[in-house]
């Protein structure tokens, strides 16, 4: 059964993930399955309180995107095709303070809303896989967004936290009216 994806003002969304300790067959199923709900979603990143488990796990798909990024796997450069789609936990980031980037983002649990979030260009994370081997990840542009939004997501910290007071407002209909569909979901 494919995995049911939350939506904004499900509580486990800004709950702190807890971190992932165990690499086994189960962990790497529940990642295999994230990727299958994010593929069918159309997303690029998927983190697991999306899926409504609050643990340190998220996934990345770039793939299918324009690659006006870069990034450095482990000290090397290797195609995205052999990494991707990615299975990150208990990420830690370093972000490169300036630049930031204003750039429209969307999320899986906040479906057909986006907005204008500003975030740091270029930074450096350490993770593990879904084998528990660690890794050392620089990237920029997309490739250093996504990965912020889902580490946030793992923090309990949502995309429209990021948001200026203005793009939020222009939100607050279509965040009002996502909310009340998420809350009389949860009734049935």
């Amino acid at each position: 059964m494919p995995l049911r994806i939350v939506h904004y003002d499900d509580p486990v969304l800004r709950k702190k993930g807890a971190k992932i300790a165990t690499y086994d067959a189960a962990l790497r199923k529940l990642a295999a399955e994230m990727v299958a709900a994010m593929h069918g979603a159309h997303g690029i990143g998927l983190a697991a309180h999306q899926i409504g488990q609050a643990v340190q796990l998220c996934v990345i798909d770039l793939r299918e995107t324009e690659v006006d990024f870069d990034w450095e796997l482990d000290g090397a450069k290797p195609p995205l095709e052999l990494f991707m789609p990615m299975v990150i936990t208990n990420p830690v980031i370093d972000a490169v303070p300036e630049p930031q980037t204003a750039m429209e983002e969307g999320c899986l649990s906040f479906p057909e809303i986006r907005g204008d979030v500003t975030r740091p260009d270029e930074i450096a994370v350490k993770y593990q896989d879904e084998h528990g081997t660690p890794h050392t990840l620089r990237c920029n542009g997309l490739f250093a967004r996504c990965v912020q939004h889902e580490a946030d997501h793992l923090n309990g910290i949502l995309f429209i936290s990021r948001m200026d007071k203005s793009t939020l407002e222009a939100l607050e209909p279509q965040l009002k009216a996502l909310k009340k569909q998420t809350r009389e979901a949860a009734k049935k």
